[in-house]
């Protein structure tokens, strides 16, 4: 039997206080955002019937769903990939609702990344070289020394740098810029804290030449939570409804996500981004100017400038200039990451850059930009855009 299309939309989001010492088990803080992105929808958990997370979060989702008082599940699933899968679980639940499988999806992740484990330093148990839970190439970087992310976008990052001439210190500009927007929020870790690019130069050395430590996004606790159902649906919430009507993934041959040092592609780019732009702007018939915001993951600050490039903001080799320029500021053309960022707000594996998306969209923003229609959320791997409900 064929089933009708039905156009998606984002209903509910949801979040904890992030912090570096939750105290709470991350089944707890998971329930917690999941909690408040239905209420935020107004809708029961007993319309929940399909739950999205990643395959990193340790919350299963049958804990969860009796902890919620979800009644019955047609759909689960999980994502890898790291903070690629962020914007990819968006495209999941968009295809859930789209197709009919599901009515009401959860998306969530928790993380007492701080607290309990800590991404920023080596991690060489066997679970990090399970199918799903990392990428092959991990096999060629840890026993080689290559143990921690820093390390392989620091040698992801240095052809970049070598061919456009570009320095740790306008890199710098990407922390500054989302330190002064996270000082304005305060659901931000590093909120009434901005800093300067004299403070970023004086920032200790993570990587040498790329990478300070101003250049890294935080280690975190906290949960994040979003509800996605169909635009009727979302209509009759309690806030305004936030369509998702495009959202693409794009994994590259031989590409594998942040150890980026064996796809086919020049080094000075990233070819799952470029690939994501392409398939998003040809499904959605938009272009980069037609976006009032974006939200690219910022995990470190070249990401940023790479992405930049990558989405058609500016050309190759570009980004620099153009972030001197002022274009992402509130006021430029494609203001970005406006609650601070993975680096200024919190790192909840780029899931609270995704909920920022939709305060913009929903004129909910402490940092709200003027005008918006479109936002740009990506992850790399997968991109989306969310736009006003006519």
């Amino acid at each position: 039997m064929s089933r009708a299309f039905t156009q998606a939309a984002i209903a509910g989001i949801g979040q904890t206080e992030f912090s570096k010492e939750s105290g709470r088990s991350e089944l707890q803080l998971a329930a917690e955002c999941s909690k408040s992105a239905l209420d935020d929808a107004g809708i029961h958990p007993s319309e929940v019937d399909g739950m999205i997370t990643f395959t990193l979060d340790g919350s299963d989702e049958i804990h969860l769903a009796r902890c919620l008082g979800v009644k019955e599940l047609n759909y689960t699933t999980r994502i890898p990939g790291g903070g690629a899968a962020a914007v990819a679980t968006l495209y999941q639940a968009m295809a859930m609702i789209n197709a009919g499988l599901c009515k009401t999806v959860l998306i969530w992740r928790a993380m007492n990344e701080r607290s309990q484990y800590r991404f920023g330093q080596p991690h060489t148990q066997q679970a990090a070289f399970q199918p799903g839970n990392g990428t092959g190439s991990l096999l060629w970087c840890m026993p080689y020394g290559a143990q921690t992310p820093a390390t392989w976008e620091s040698l992801n990052s240095q052809r970049y740098m070598q061919q456009y001439g570009v320095t740790n210190e306008d890199f710098g500009m990407v922390s500054v810029l989302q330190r002064k927007h996270a000082a304005n929020n305060p659901n931000a870790w590093f909120y009434q804290r901005p800093i300067t690019l004299e403070d970023h130069q004086n920032s200790k050395w993570v990587v040498e030449p790329v990478l300070r430590l101003l250049d890294c996004c935080q280690e975190s606790d906290g949960g994040v939570a979003i509800v996605v159902t169909s635009l009727d649906r979302a209509r009759d919430g309690k806030k305004p409804a936030v369509r998702l009507p495009n959202a693409v993934q794009c994994i590259p041959y031989n590409v594998e996500v942040i150890s980026n040092y064996y796809h086919e592609h020049d080094l000075s780019v990233m070819p799952e981004a470029e690939g994501t732009a392409a398939a998003l702007y040809k499904q959605s018939g938009l272009k980069p100017s037609d976006f009032q915001a974006a939200m690219l993951y910022d995990a470190f600050t070249p990401q940023v400038f790479k992405q930049l490039e990558a989405f058609g903001f500016c050309g190759r080799g570009e980004a620099r200039d153009f972030f001197k320029d002022g274009h992402c500021e509130l006021d430029g053309s494609i203001p970005l990451n406006t609650n601070g960022g993975l680096i200024g707000e919190a790192y909840i594996h780029g899931m609270n850059n995704i909920v920022e998306g939709v305060r913009q969209v929903r004129g909910e923003s402490v940092n709200q930009v003027a005008e918006v229609n479109n936002v740009l959320v990506t992850s790399g791997m997968a991109g989306a855009v969310l736009s006003v409900d006519d």
